[in-house]
């Protein structure tokens, strides 16, 4: 019986890393045939761990979570398999992802000027940019799951600078980001903070929403500054 059991945890554990490795390749080979192999490895590589840090922030505070799986061209998601009880430690997983993803970008920044790399220079613009992306206050997006630790509300400020991306680059993954985030304005429209499961769910201290605040302000600035210089520092290459 405990030979079976050992077993079955393997084959568990054998599935998981299945679901990882096996939809990394997929990705891998996908933007492989757009952007070069290496390219394609090291950007897989940093979208990695920018989900590691969500499942790490999620297993830390006893949320059953599953193992990243990566989709093409769309990126990657952990299955929280309950979600957060309060929204302070939803902030707490959201703000992980950016928060290691930004790392990430940062270790092949210095990588990229210590060996005069344009590839790691590149791995490292599209790092910033990503997780400064993901940090727009709307949810689905990190910024929406971090930011309703001030209020729901804050999500349509988000509107506009989602509608500014799609009018300076369209795309149609902007667009299906804007469906997926029509319910979630919604409930913003029609939250209530009086409401007994919204004031369990929402109430935090001021101490909270202030550290948060100055959490998310602080990154998204340094997220703005490196993608803005790393970009300035790529156009001379890209001629």
């Amino acid at each position: 019986m405990i030979k079976l059991l050992i077993l079955l945890f393997s084959a568990l554990k054998f599935g998981k890393l299945l679901t990882v490795g096996g939809t990394m390749a997929i990705s891998i080979v996908a933007y492989s045939f757009v952007f070069g192999w290496r390219y394609a490895v090291g950007f897989v590589l940093l979208i990695l761990v920018h989900e590691m840090g969500h499942y790490i922030a999620a297993r830390q505070r006893g949320l059953n979570v599953g193992v990243p799986t990566f989709i093409p061209f769309v990126g990657a998601w952990i299955q929280l398999k309950e979600q957060p009880m309060n929204a302070e430690t939803e902030a707490y997983v959201g703000f992980a992802g950016p928060l290691i993803g930004s790392i990430g970008a940062l270790v092949c920044y210095f990588l990229a000027r210590h060996y005069d790399s344009s590839l790691l220079l590149a791995l490292s613009y599209s790092g910033f940019f990503i997780n400064l992306f993901n940090l727009i206050p709307l949810s689905p997006f990190d910024g929406g799951r971090i930011t309703a630790v001030l209020s729901p509300r804050v999500w349509f400020f988000g509107v506009p600078i989602l509608l500014a991306m799609f009018l300076w680059r369209p795309s149609p993954m902007l667009i299906f980001v804007a469906i997926l985030a029509l319910p979630q304005l919604g409930r913003a429209f029609k939250y209530n903070p009086n409401l007994p499961e919204n004031a369990a769910y929402y109430s935090t201290s001021v101490e909270t929403k202030v550290t948060y605040g100055a959490y998310y302000l602080a990154l998204a600035a340094f997220l703005a500054v490196m993608s803005y210089e790393v970009h300035q520092m790529l156009a001379p290459l890209a001629r």
